[in-house]
């Protein structure tokens, strides 16, 4: 049996005596898919703000807010990161610089794109340029913006900026931090694409500019 289309009414709990699901806008039209869709200008009013908990690689503050009806949100935790930058890093021969290393949250070592966090005063495209460079020792090439995404915006207040460059070559060593352990591989681009349609790319920042990649920005 098909699925409902989400776009329609469907009956059963939550749906009014007309049919149709409250709250739910009317679907938006092809003119509106072409534009900016996303709102920056409506905002919740902060009423107060606190630091719980400040530390260099985790800062959450709790806030008490005030929706656009007038209601009250008494606690809302929002998690403070810097900016965070990945690359898919192709080389002059067409093999795709990937990373491969332990992640302790998920208890997993699997593939990744080189990535890191952008520091004070640093543009996305310069730490990306500069990551790329500590864990493999790759450089130069053509550079282009993939996408800026977020992983919860819920939740958390920073962007994820994915960038592609094409023609990167091996220039220097990595040099690695003191508690980062990673290896460098070189895969086919069959072979990424093996990785993504088996879900061993874990890293939903990297898969989404992958397949990003793979269905809009891949020269044929």
């Amino acid at each position: 049996m098909a699925a409902p289309s989400p776009l329609r009414p469907i009956h059963g709990a939550g749906v009014t005596a007309a049919g149709t699901l409250p709250h739910v806008q009317p679907p938006i039209t092809d003119k509106e898919m072409k534009q900016d869709t996303i709102d920056r200008t409506r905002h919740w009013k902060v009423i107060e703000s606190e630091y719980v908990y400040r530390r260099p690689w985790l800062t959450a503050r709790r806030e008490r807010l005030q929706l656009p009806d007038g209601r009250i949100v008494p606690e809302y935790y929002v998690l403070d990161y810097p900016e965070w930058v990945n690359v898919i890093a192709i080389t002059t021969e067409g093999d795709f610089v990937m990373e491969r290393q332990y992640r302790h949250g998920a208890g997993v070592t699997c593939y990744e794109l080189p990535c890191g966090v952008a520091e004070e005063g640093e543009t996305p495209l310069q730490a990306a340029q500069r990551e790329l460079e500590e864990e493999t020792g790759y450089t130069g090439g053509e550079w282009s913006e993939v996408m800026t995404i977020s992983a919860n915006p819920g939740s958390m207040s920073n962007m994820t900026h994915c960038f592609l460059a094409r023609g990167v070559e091996k220039t220097t060593s990595p040099h690695l931090d003191s508690t980062e352990e990673l290896t460098v591989h070189l895969l086919s681009r069959d072979t990424v694409r093996h990785l993504l349609e088996t879900n061993q790319i874990l890293q939903a920042l990297m898969a989404a500019p992958l397949w990003r990649y793979f269905s809009l920005m891949e020269k044929p």
